[in-house]
């Protein structure tokens, strides 16, 4: 098929495969071929929401800390409706290759086992963007591809009746004890009994009666054409024994493991096949019924696995907004610490490039936040020409405006690097190229786990600790930073002086203040806390909190709808466990009902 052209402008889409439940396997099969034979992945997510008021966002004074448990927070509780794929190349000729999906999601208990049992919220505004683009809501739901996680796979597998499963993990060995050699002997007596059995009727031509009556003695059964027998088992342990027992002495025998709804195995079922190559035959054929039933448990996590075991470099917008989902939804459930959560995602996703830290090189670019305004500002800045060339061909409803998004990224990221000129098509593996390296795994954030400072304004460079902020709350509605700022500067002489503090609102309820001399954070607090000084702030309803308590507050995940509300309720909670820690028993006042 020749390769033709495509450029997206104010009515042109670009053909993006729509994959649901219906065409996910051919699809699977398409997406594999072009990830292997592409140099990088791009990835976009449409959620059902990311944050649920103006304080949940990412903010300029966030440490990667704080940014990492609001992400976690958003993560947990909102649900991926879409997850856009583009593998794509970028040739020196400055031509993009890119082959687009866009994965319709909807996780659901397929396999009648009680997982995943889960919940979700929805943000009313990220639904009503979807809808104007012609989301169809009812495709998603009924139509939508399920999955589960690495963890929830590795749960559901020991719920799961699984009578094909011939492997099995040897413990450590160990002397076999009076009872094990019991067992042993007893088991070894009735397949040598039931197999010479199986023989004798392969000889003889018996009638339909006989040999149900000699089945129903010998208590065999038939597993497809071929007999079978099962053996009751009590413990992991004579799991282990009859495996070994049967692998070292009958060469034409396959044991299976039989699972128990609740997990463990309820018992094993030897298989008697004819010959050797019969034998090799049923193993295949089991193989690939284990392959079949893993594939249909996995779901839209077998692209997330391709993905990590191809180990392309991941291109992404977000990086940590996007890849707290991803974790969370198709790896296991989020870390406590964001040096826990880069940890256990570099294991899964080996290379991660962010548009963002790449854009932090063209300067004026940094204040584009949205993916078209970013390349109209490049369009007009710069010359950066980039062919786009998309092979597959789509229908009239797969060019709807769902998945473009993942486009977008591999046009921003060759673009920035035609004009940053590192060499975009170095290949997957070389990770250690000098001019790429910078750009792999930095997780866009405006503080490191390294250092206490952070860049309190978007615009502003200057770095300050975090330990010159206070929170401040409980001042009237509507009162703006200035008019705040203001009646903090007439309350104090220390307050009185140019240029000691500013004030941002954080959001209507909610005001940070910095201080931008050491030492002053500290005595406002205390100020305020006895009313000292500042008696008539603190009569006012005026309360403050230091930084420390910012992030008490986002650990503890009390996330209420403005800040000011979550500092009163994770108050409240300590004083009510400081309380229930406090209460002693008495043993004098224990009723005893004996004597009642």
């Amino acid at each position: 098929m020749s390769q033709r052209r495509f450029l997206c402008n104010g009515n042109g889409r670009w053909p993006i495969k729509q994959v649901t439940k219906s065409n996910f396997t051919d699809s699977l099969n398409e997406i594999t071929a072009h990830i292997s034979n592409s140099d990088f992945v791009a990835l976009s997510l449409q959620t059902t929401g990311s944050h649920s008021s103006t304080w949940h966002r990412i903010l300029p004074f966030d440490t990667s800390e704080t940014a990492y448990l609001k992400a976690k927070y958003a993560a947990q509780k909102f649900q991926i409706l879409q997850l856009a794929v583009c593998p794509f190349s970028v040739r020196a000729s400055n031509k993009l290759t890119a082959h687009p999906f866009n994965f319709h999601l909807f996780q659901r208990d397929e396999l009648n086992i009680g997982t995943p049992c889960y919940s979700f919220s929805c943000q009313p505004s990220y639904l009503s963007s979807m809808a104007r683009e012609d989301f169809d809501f009812n495709l998603c739901i009924y139509d939508g591809i399920s999955y589960l996680s690495r963890a929830q796979e590795s749960a559901a597998k020991h719920q799961i009746l699984n009578p094909v499963s011939t492997a099995y993990v040897a413990q450590s060995h160990s002397s076999r004890s009076v009872a094990d050699n019991v067992f042993v002997e007893r088991i070894k007596s009735r397949i040598a009994h039931w197999i010479s059995a199986c023989k004798r009727a392969h000889m003889k031509d018996d009638d339909a009666l006989v040999n149900s009556l000699r089945k129903l003695i010998l208590g065999g059964d038939e597993y497809g054409s071929r007999p079978s027998f099962k053996i009751d088992v009590c413990s992991e342990r004579q799991v282990q024994l009859v495996f070994e027992m049967v692998k070292s002495r009958y060469e034409n025998v396959v044991p299976l493991i039989i699972s128990a709804k609740g997990g463990g195995a309820q018992s094993v079922r030897v298989v008697l096949t004819s010959s050797k190559e019969d034998r090799d035959l049923l193993e295949k054929d089991l193989k690939s019924m284990e392959e079949e039933q893993s594939k249909r448990i996995r779901g839209f996590r077998e692209v997330v696995d391709l993905i990590s075991t191809s180990q392309k470099p991941v291109v992404v917008h977000n990086s940590l907004n996007d890849f707290t989902f991803i974790h969370s939804k198709f790896v296991s459930p989020l870390p406590p610490t964001m040096d826990e959560f880069k940890s256990s995602l570099h294991t899964v996703f080996r290379d991660i490039r962010d548009i963002n830290d790449l854009v932090k090189e063209v300067g004026p670019l940094n204040k584009y936040s949205n993916l078209p305004a970013a390349l109209s500002y490049l369009k007009r800045n710069f010359f950066a020409s980039v062919e786009i060339e998309m092979p597959q061909k789509a229908s009239a409803e797969e060019h709807k405006n769902h998945g473009h998004n993942a486009v977008r990224i591999s046009e921003l990221f060759a673009k920035l690097c035609v004009i940053l000129k590192p060499t975009p098509e170095t290949q997957h593996h070389n990770l250690e190229n000098p001019l790429l390296k910078p750009y792999s795994n930095a997780f866009n954030l405006g503080s490191t786990e390294q250092t206490d400072d952070i860049s309190i304004w978007t615009q502003n460079p200057k770095q300050i600790s975090i330990y010159n902020l206070v929170f401040l709350w409980g001042f009237r509605s509507n009162t703006s930073a200035g008019k705040l700022k203001a009646m903090l500067r007439k309350s104090h002489d220390v307050l009185s002086e140019d240029d000691v503090f500013d004030v941002r609102l954080v959001d209507k309820n909610c005001a940070v203040v910095v201080f931008w001399k050491n030492g002053l954070s500290e005595w406002f607090l205390e100020a305020i806390g006895y009313g000292d000084g500042l008696r008539e702030l603190a009569a006012e309803g005026l309360m403050a909190a230091g930084y420390d308590a910012y992030i008490k507050v986002c650990k503890s995940e009390i996330l209420g709808a403005d800040l000011a509300a979550s500092f009163a309720e994770f108050d409240r909670a300590s004083r009510d466990h400081v309380e229930e820690s406090e209460v002693c028993w008495n043993s004098e006042l224990m009723i005893n009902f004996d004597d009642l």
